[in-house]
């Protein structure tokens, strides 16, 4: 079925998941949290997306959870008393409504193949601010607002947010946002490290895309999923020997793959012409991302 909360455009290589209900503000939804959740998971296979922009629909980029809705807002189940023990196995369908629906989101984000930039055009608050932290660049609009709001509603920080949030601007910071619930302006959520840059409105997604250009075009798509999981899974391991292990073999796999064709153009001082696809990933890359999550 076709998404009916987000659209997908892709050009040159760039993917544009654009949050679709500007009326709310592109308010988050269950249903939005399961487009989002199956779009990061497809992309890995696609072989023509090199990189991913996430933006919104008219003036906000999401205004946090939609509250409109009758019942539990967040989609859970308050029925049901789970304990740690519940959580072992995250595919279990009886979780469905009990996992937190941005987390499925930033988890997706988290493993995804390819870069991935926020382009933050207006307020993104609470999931619109967390799920931005999965992303490997934020770039504001100068009307942007960022808020991680969860204190007023007597909520916890969601989305995997504690795990991202403190790597991006330090515990200290990161504890002054969660308690304090202050919504920044753009260039209060620069000064603090949430965003990289604030721009004009107009130049937007023209950053966003010279920024996955610069990273992605005529690079091997095989070495840059593996960097973009290195260096997210190997800087959380307590030794570097953990880095080591993983660095010497995706170190062999891409010298005898795309690093042959890298090391002929670099000599014959040529573009290389890399043919490696991220949907065909070594064959130790999808243990050594399930090791990581144990």
């Amino acid at each position: 079925m076709s998404p009916t909360t987000i659209t997908r455009e892709l050009t040159d290589g760039i993917l544009t998941i654009t949050l679709n209900r500007p009326d709310q503000l592109n308010a988050f939804t269950v249903t939005m949290a399961e487009e989002l959740e199956t779009a990061f998971t497809e992309v890995n296979a696609d072989d023509e997306v090199r990189a991913v922009i996430v933006t919104g629909a008219g003036r906000a980029f999401c205004a946090g959870m939609d509250l409109s809705n009758d019942g539990n807002v967040f989609g859970l189940d308050p029925d049901r008393r789970p304990e740690l023990a519940d959580m072992a196995d995250l595919d279990d369908p009886e979780l469905a409504r009990i996992r937190d629906t941005g987390g499925r989101v930033t988890l997706a984000i988290h493993d995804c193949r390819k870069p991935v930039i926020a382009a933050i055009n207006g307020a993104a608050v609470g999931i619109g601010a967390t799920m931005t932290l999965a992303m490997d660049a934020r770039l504001a609009a100068t009307k942007a607002r960022v808020g991680l709001v969860f204190g007023k509603l007597g909520i916890v920080p969601e989305a995997a947010s504690t795990w991202f949030l403190p790597r991006i601007v330090g515990l200290p910071a990161a504890l002054d946002l969660a308690y304090s619930a202050d919504i920044l302006d753009a260039e209060q959520s620069r000064e603090v490290g949430l965003v990289q840059k604030v721009v004009e409105p107009a130049e937007l997604l023209d950053e966003a895309r010279a920024l996955a250009d610069r990273w992605t075009r005529g690079r091997s798509p095989v070495a840059t999923a593996f960097t973009r999981q290195m260096m997210r899974r190997n800087s959380a391991r307590p030794h570097p020997v953990d880095a080591h292990r993983v660095d010497s073999l995706a170190m062999f796999y891409t010298s005898i793959a795309d690093g042959i064709e890298g090391v002929a153009a670099f000599r014959e001082k040529r573009a290389a012409e890399f043919t490696g696809r991220a949907s065909e990933m070594p064959p130790f890359y999808q243990d050594w991302l399930d090791a990581t999550r144990d």
